[in-house]
């Protein structure tokens, strides 16, 4: 394990813009369920928690009000905690309303995407044969024809508004090109410490998510931006706690949640919540000799500037 992370940032990623209502009653698919989960997750030990917006009917969002109403009620109730925020959107979202939440909330950190990519998803409206609402299958099956665009221009945009608004960009990678756009802009002087990536394998269109991809991306990154990196990964589907694990074991933070996996178990077995993965990967954890960072902590190892200095 490096040197400079003797806890590990458990994040819990707490809806994001893939699952839809109709494939888990226990999905939070609604504002308030939204803001229950995440103070449910932060309690169970997730030091940071990630949020997208979703309106009444589970449809993901980006309206300032909705995110004011989500991102204010967490605040609210665990005034500690570390809040993410998507600049990822959804799928259908502008890159204009996409960044626009960043100048707007001025979070302590938020995802800042490496590059375009081919975003598909489209296999999941499968999954639903009879929809809670109308938009869903409509949502998962144009992603065959969609691409997830992060131009040049669009990630220096994203990056010199983080560091103006005082924000931690958190770096998903979705695939290894990326990494060499992110070392572009290192030497533009772009990138503020410390380096943070989000690695986001399994997504189609992306790297697969293996033990041996994990550990080249690992080891590349290291060599792109510098071996004091600090970094983390989506843990994607039925084996989300394995691979998170694995992340740990090699140096880095874990994520879980309900954006990323809607099970407890690779049998299929659904989460009951957020927190229930929170809990799970927390005992893995710390039966593996892990100390688990709280979210002052967390601010500390990612130099985040703090609740305080946050507009919401």
């Amino acid at each position: 394990m490096s040197k400079q992370q003797k806890k590990v940032v458990i994040s819990a990623a707490i809806t994001g813009a893939i699952h839809t209502p109709s494939m888990s009653p226990y999905f939070a698919a609604t504002p308030d369920d939204i803001i229950r989960q995440a103070v449910d997750a932060h309690k169970a030990g997730a030091a940071v928690v990630h949020i997208h917006a979703r309106n009444d009917e589970g449809m993901p969002v980006g309206d300032f009000d909705t995110f004011e109403k989500i991102l204010s009620g967490i605040k609210a109730q665990v005034p500690d905690v570390v809040i993410g925020i998507t600049t990822g959107g959804a799928n259908g979202m502008s890159t204009e309303e996409r960044f626009s939440v960043i100048e707007r909330f001025q979070p302590e950190m938020a995802s800042a995407n490496g590059g375009s990519m081919n975003f598909c998803y489209h296999q999941l409206a499968k999954n639903i044969p009879d929809p809670q609402y109308a938009w869903e299958e409509p949502y998962l099956t144009r992603t065959y024809d969609n691409v997830f665009k992060n131009t040049f221009q669009d990630m220096e945009y994203c990056l010199r508004q983080m560091i103006k608004c005082g924000t931690l960009p958190e770096y998903e990678v979705f695939d290894l090109g990326q990494l060499s756009n992110l070392a572009f802009f290192k030497k533009q002087g772009l990138l503020p410490d410390p380096i943070y990536i989000q690695f986001v394998p399994g997504v189609m269109g992306g790297f697969p998510a293996t033990p041996e991809n994990m550990l080249y991306m690992i080891d590349q990154a290291k060599k792109l931006l510098g071996g004091d990196i600090q970094y983390s990964t989506v843990a994607p589907g039925r084996r989300m706690f394995r691979l998170a694990a694995m992340m740990a074991i090699n140096g880095g933070n874990v994520r879980v949640g309900m954006e990323d996996g809607l099970y407890i178990k690779p049998n299929g077995e659904l989460a009951v919540s957020n927190a229930a993965q929170v809990t799970k990967i927390k005992g893995i954890l710390e039966s593996l000799d892990f100390e688990i960072a709280s979210s002052q902590e967390a601010r500390e190892m990612l130099r985040l500037k703090g609740a305080d200095k946050v507009c919401f």
